[in-house]
């Protein structure tokens, strides 16, 4: 029975990209709580100091982060988790909305395919702020593939995959809880608690709130430095495990308010401002999915897999006068089949279909105004079918290719190949290589609605759907030096667009423009080196760099993309001590500077900004002291305490066309200290 269970666990998890490497359970994408795939998952990983992991098997290049590399901050939700990583960025999108963006490659994380156990999620009017919908002690880890991914989860990844992987009900029974509160005033309590309730059954409660109880303008600008965020989300989830059968479910409820604006304690009313600027976002999130797993062939690995989700994501927002409204309803499915015809051959192939809706109604208050985008109404369904054949040549080859055949109902038929290759020449050394289309339909009025919030007009061409070739070589060093092990990662990615939506603040200096590449370039160069190495017992330390060249056109002319940093270092410290009851953790940044949008003049005649926005450094730490059950956990954020200055634009007038809220480019609050504690029961 022991045996059939983990078999059936890990065709369900094939759905999923946890550890994700292409093919069947021996290259990873299987359920890593099984006893299975923990033992193919310890020959496929490095383990860095026993808290990071780093897979050195498989086709697709990546990294995994694990609860205790989450344990290195706070990890109040799935954006600051990255605070420590070096591939990842995470910035403001604006100085109003507090809605944040990450980038992977250089490029938005619109281009990353968000995943939920395998599963496409957060997509549309979710995505400027997605990352703070995924509570970090939900979460049992995370996995980020670069470049070029598998087909079998769809064409919208671009330069990667996040796959969030979530707390199980069939996990061992316990009741976990998390509270802390920082300077900000932001207090948050999290809860999980699974419960068997026989030996095929179990589910598991999930709880999350957030609040920040009081306004804050340390600057001095008038305008609140965060929005007051008030957050509460509830997820069941249940899993049923039989013979030759497996079930995953669950739903879920968010419900979110946004305040921000004028601070009205400073406010004061004049005859041409009787009222301050305010802004308001309501978000509410309704969703529901499933996986089902038929074993049919033990020996082979022979399963059907069907999974399903569906999602109603509606967002009610007022930017001063502006108001709009916009619902996006999601259905996804899919059907998979896979089978390993040997150790060296194996084939996964499957159909799905997605279908969007969005509701769309955008204008003023009681107020007559420049003209403000409207998208209608619409609907756009995408079926698709792929197939994927994986190459497995002992522990030194694997090579994955796969297909996929889209009909988009607005942009007709379209192809996705993709091809990843792993050698090993050497223990010591693996290179990968990859190469693949990716595909993406774009609605900027939601996915970029925090833009309504400038006094400038805010124009949307047409779109079209966007497409771009992406191309990575990596490799990754495992040295013994001293009787330990280095590890050292190089890799190069090339993103190349054929076709793109971009944002122009330039071109008209009153207006936000939105509009494709009409025929000219758009590209990004990223290499990145990060080197790690256990200096003494306890003790880890980890450095990054890397540097960006990413170029797009505006009204015709090709520049090097505005609010973009030109490099990034790192570095990283980590030490535990010998009884493990004191964690210690610290990682200094420098952002490099990058090139503003053309500047336009203000009502009293200076410029909006300069031309160019300087480098930075951020500094964060964490002291973690372990007890039996629980711990208590203390660090503090922007230890540096660098804020940029004057975030909002001509903020003494914003009801002006030259009030702009979007120019962010780096930290708009300065330091933040915090105080937390976990308990497991």
């Amino acid at each position: 029975m022991k045996k059939h269970f983990f078999i059936a666990m890990l065709a369900l998890a094939n759905t999923a990209i946890y550890a994700h490497d292409g093919h069947g359970h021996k290259d990873g994408e299987g359920c890593a709580d099984s006893l299975t795939m923990q033992q193919q998952e310890l020959r496929e990983v490095t383990v860095t100091s026993g808290r990071s992991l780093r897979r050195m098997r498989g086709a697709i290049n990546g990294v995994r982060l694990g609860k205790h590399e989450l344990s290195k901050a706070a990890c109040c939700n799935l954006g600051e988790a990255f605070s420590t990583n070096p591939s990842v960025d995470v910035n403001n999108s604006d100085a109003a909305t507090g809605a944040k963006q990450i980038k992977l490659l250089g490029l938005n994380g619109t281009y990353v395919q968000m995943l939920s156990e395998g599963l496409p999620s957060y997509r549309g009017v979710a995505t400027p702020y997605a990352l703070s919908y995924v509570p970090g002690p939900w979460m049992k880890g995370i996995a980020i593939s670069k470049g070029s991914a598998s087909v079998k989860y769809g064409y919208e990844s671009l330069t990667g995959q996040i796959n969030v992987d979530y707390l199980k009900p069939e996990e061992e029974q316990k009741v976990e809880l998390n509270a802390f509160g920082d300077t900000k005033t932001r207090i948050e309590a999290n809860a999980s608690g699974n419960i068997h309730l026989n030996e095929h059954l179990s589910t598991i409660v999930l709880g999350h709130y957030e609040d920040r109880i009081k306004e804050h303008d340390d600057n001095g600008d008038g305008f609140l430095d965060q929005p007051e965020i008030r957050q509460f989300q509830l997820q069941n989830r249940w899993q049923w495990a039989g013979h030759r059968y497996v079930f995953h479910g669950g739903v879920g409820i968010m419900k979110e308010k946004r305040e921000s604006g004028q601070d009205t304690e400073k406010f004061v009313a004049t005859k041409q401002y009787p009222e301050p600027w305010r802004m308001r976002i309501d978000n509410a999130r309704y969703e529901a999915n499933m996986k089902h797993a038929w074993i049919l062939n033990e020996e082979h690995n022979t399963n059907i897999a069907f999974l399903a989700t569906a999602s109603m994501h509606e967002t009610s927002a007022k930017y001063g006068m502006k108001r709009s409204y916009i619902n996006q309803k999601n259905v996804y499915g899919s059907l998979v089949f896979e089978n390993e015809f040997s150790k060296v051959h194996s084939i996964s192939a499957g159909a799905s279909i997605n279908y969007d809706h969005y509701s769309t109604n955008v204008g003023y208050i009681n107020a007559p105004g420049s003209p403000v985008p409207y998208t209608p109404s619409y609907s756009e369904k995408t079926p698709g079918i792929y197939a994927q054949y994986t190459l497995t040549l002992g522990h030194n080859l694997t090579a994955m290719a796969g297909i996929r055949w889209d009909h988009s109902s607005i942009y007709g038929g379209f192809f996705t190949p993709r091809f990843s290759v792993k050698y090993m020449p050497a223990e010591w050394l693996t290179i990968r290589a990859s190469a693949g289309k990716g595909y993406r339909s774009v609605n900027a009025l939601a996915e970029s609605n925090y833009l309504l919030a400038s006094g400038r007009e805010l124009v949307i061409d047409d779109m079209k759907q966007e497409e771009a070739w992406n191309y990575g070589l990596s490799t990754a060093w495992n040295i013994p030096l001293f009787g330990k092990n280095l590890t050292m990662n190089i890799e190069y990615y090339y993103t190349n667009f054929l076709e793109q939506i971009v944002t122009d603040y330039g071109c008209m200096p009153k207006a936000i423009h939105i509009t494709t590449l009409n025929g000219g370039k758009s590209y990004s160069h990223t290499l990145q080196a990060d080197v790690s190495y256990p200096l003494f017992k306890g003790f880890t330390l980890t450095a990054a760099y890397r540097w960006h060249d990413v170029k797009e056109t505006y009204h015709g002319v090709t520049m090097l993309k505005p609010l973009t940093n030109r490099y990034k270092g790192m570095v990283s410290a980590s030490y535990t001590t010998d009884d493990k009851k004191w964690q210690f953790d610290a990682t200094l940044q420098l952002n490099g500077g990058g090139n503003m949008p053309e500047p336009y003049k203000k009502a009293d005649g200076t410029m909006s900004w300069e031309k160019d926005f300087p480098a930075y450094e951020q500094l964060s730490a964490q002291v973690t002291r372990w007890f039996k059950g629980w711990s208590l956990y203390l660090g503090g954020e922007n230890l540096t305490n660098f804020k940029q200055r004057n975030p909002v634009v001509d903020a003494q007038n914003p009801w002006s066309k030259t009030f702009d809220p979007t120019m962010v480019w780096g930290p708009v609050h300065g330091t933040t200290v915090y105080l937390g504690a976990r308990v497991t029961l």
